[in-house]
Parts: C-alpha cells; sequence; structure tokens
C-alpha cells in the first residue's frame, strides 16, 4: 500500500511541502543520502501547536506536533525524491522541543514522529534520533523536526 494512501487511512493528508522561511533549500542530495531541513509544526500556513511543552503545550499535544512536523517533512522528502518509492530507509531524526526549564520527557514527544514513520514505512522507517529540549524555536513552533534518508540508488 502507498504512503498516500496509509496515511489516508490514519486521517492525515500530505500538505504542500513548506516553503523555506530563510536562506537555505528545504532538501540537499549528497550522495544517496537526503538532508532534509528542519520543519515546524504548521498546518495550512499556521502553526498549529505554539508555546512550550509543560506550559501551553502538554506531552500529548506535543506529541500530535511531532506528527504534523513528520507531514511537512514528508511533503519536502516527496518533492525533493519525486516519490516515496525513491526511499531506501529513514536514517535520522533529530526533534526539538519547546520545552520548559528541566523538561525531560523530548523522547515521548518526539515519539509522535517516530511512531508515524515506523507505520507508514514498516521496518524501513525504523531510525536513529535524538530528542532535545530547547528554550525557543522559530515561530514558537512546539516542535522542530529534521530528517537524513536514504534513497535507492
Amino acid at each position: 500500500m502507498s504512503i498516500e494512501k496509509k496515511l489516508k487511512e490514519k486521517g492525515f493528508d500530505l500538505p504542500a511541502a513548506p516553503a523555506p522561511a530563510g536562506n537555505y533549500v528545504p532538501a540537499v542530495r549528497t550522495g544517496n543520502l537526503l538532508y532534509l531541513s528542519g520543519v515546524l509544526a504548521l498546518k495550512d500556513g499556521e502553526i498549529s501547536h505554539e508555546g512550550p511543552v509543560g506550559d501551553k503545550q502538554t506531552v500529548e499535544s506535543a506529541y500530535e506536533a511531532a506528527q504534523i512536523c513528520t507531514l511537512n517533512a514528508l511533503a519536502n522528502l516527496k518533492a525533493a525524491a519525486g516519490s516515496f518509492d525513491a526511499v531506501k530507509r529513514i536514517v535520522f531524526v533529530n526533534g526539538y522541543v519547546y520545552a520548559v526549564d528541566g523538561f525531560a520527557e523530548s523522547p515521548r514527544v518526539i515519539n509522535g514522529a517516530s511512531d508515524l514513520l515506523g507505520e507508514l514505512f514498516g521496518e524501513k522507517g525504523r531510525h536513529a534520533r535524538a530528542a532535545v529540549a530547547v528554550n525557543g524555536l522559530p515561530k514558537k513552533s512546539a516542535v522542530e523536526l529534521q530528517l537524513v534518508v536514504e534513497l535507492v540508488d
């Protein structure tokens, strides 16, 4: 089953690839690796989950924010690779969580991305990752994600 059909079954729509918010490109390919720039929890051009986890956001709502970030990353992936069939495996997810001081649940938040990637891609969606709490993110987004993806030859 295609990634788009799996997304639909889960109640998600693949958004349009978000435009860069600065002087960078959404993706860079070197060899078979595709490095995807950071994406925020943007839905219909607006931040869907704004503010720090542990204050304005819960772990559960930030988990949803990580899923929205994943959808935006997948949109950039498809735009750069042409098709999800080009994905050999998701290599690495770098997750940032805008959180209150002392917040220690970043891994639970970034599970929103990891769980969705695993459900969509199966074994090739399993990846290495980092989940880091920070004192702020662009546009006060609760989450930001970066991905590294290996593409087929």
